[in-house]
């Protein structure tokens, strides 16, 4: 949690209000896996960790049913029995944490019974950034990152990663990107595909008034899978950095030497079109605005 969190919770219960389709969905198969998310977080995680902004109490004395009190927001919510539409778990989970989260099942492949694809059963995704959370809703791993660049390297992988997670491990990652504006909910506008490229308007021009609006993104991703329903949970919290604020800034090397945050960024932008994943210059928008915002982080 960050010193943020309430001005985070109330943009995010404005999305909700604007686009509660888009960002919230479950099929039935996910009903029992959102249950037990919501009753894992609110009944066991976020008491102990943050207890001076969550508790527990009894609706009775004396009573098993029990309510989530979230003492920042001054809201409560039914902890046990937990609300029996799933929807609404997930969106009391959407404005009680900043994180958003996609739960997963194993299902057959529907051409190869033998073989275990993991399809998305339940998300509420408040941050997208550059596609529509409801589209990924009921398809598997290959279609949910088919716009990636040579996913189809990994795939597989990726399958038998998910279908060996342990329910005592969290695996963590980053991503990031760049974004020329502040919004936190993009469903579209951060990534080019290749149908974009015969209309792309490359920047020319970026100085200190359009850094003033663009972002570097990162997002703090986690996976991990739920002890009963066994259901992989793909998490991840979203931060936003000022351009200007990531120039400006020094980083002490390895090797005992310093170089500017704005240098480092720019050469992992140019980083994006080498490697195992070059299309990632094009996939990330580094084909219109990398050229242009190199520049300015170097002058």
């Amino acid at each position: 949690m960050d010193n943020n969190y309430l001005s985070r919770i109330r943009s995010r219960q404005e999305i909700i209000s604007l686009n509660a389709s888009e960002v919230i969905g479950v099929l039935p198969e996910g009903h029992a896996a959102v249950k037990e998310l919501y009753t894992y977080l609110l009944g066991e995680y976020l008491p102990v960790r943050y207890p001076t902004m969550f508790r527990i109490v009894s609706s009775v004395p004396g009573s098993p049913n029990t309510t989530f009190q979230n003492l920042v927001t001054n809201s409560s919510f039914p902890l046990s029995p937990p609300p029996s539409d799933p929807l609404d778990c997930l969106r009391v989970i959407a404005q009680t944490v900043e994180d958003d989260f996609y739960l997963l099942l194993p299902f057959p492949k529907p051409n190869s019974p033998s073989e275990i694809e993991h399809k998305s059963v339940a998300f509420l995704n408040l941050h997208p950034a550059g596609f529509s959370p409801s589209s990924k809703l009921g398809i598997p791993l290959s279609q949910i990152h088919a716009p990636v660049p040579s996913y189809e390297k990994i795939g597989p992988s990726m399958e038998r990663f998910f279908s060996r997670l342990a329910t005592d491990k969290l695996v963590k990652r980053m991503n990031w990107g760049i974004q020329l504006y502040p919004d936190l909910y993009t469903p579209s506008g951060n990534h080019v595909h290749q149908d974009d490229l015969d209309s792309l308007e490359e920047v020319k021009e970026f100085g200190d008034e359009e850094a003033e609006k663009a972002r570097l993104r990162v997002e703090l991703q986690g996976v991990w899978r739920l002890r009963k329903t066994g259901a992989v949970v793909f998490g991840f919290k979203t931060y936003m950095y000022g351009l200007r604020e990531v120039k400006e800034e020094v980083l002490e090397m390895d090797d005992g030497g310093m170089m500017k945050t704005g240098e480092a960024l720019a050469q992992a932008i140019e980083g994006l079109g080498e490697g195992n994943a070059p299309g990632m210059w094009t996939y990330k928008g580094a084909v219109r605005w990398g050229g242009a915002v190199s520049r300015w982080l170097r002058s």
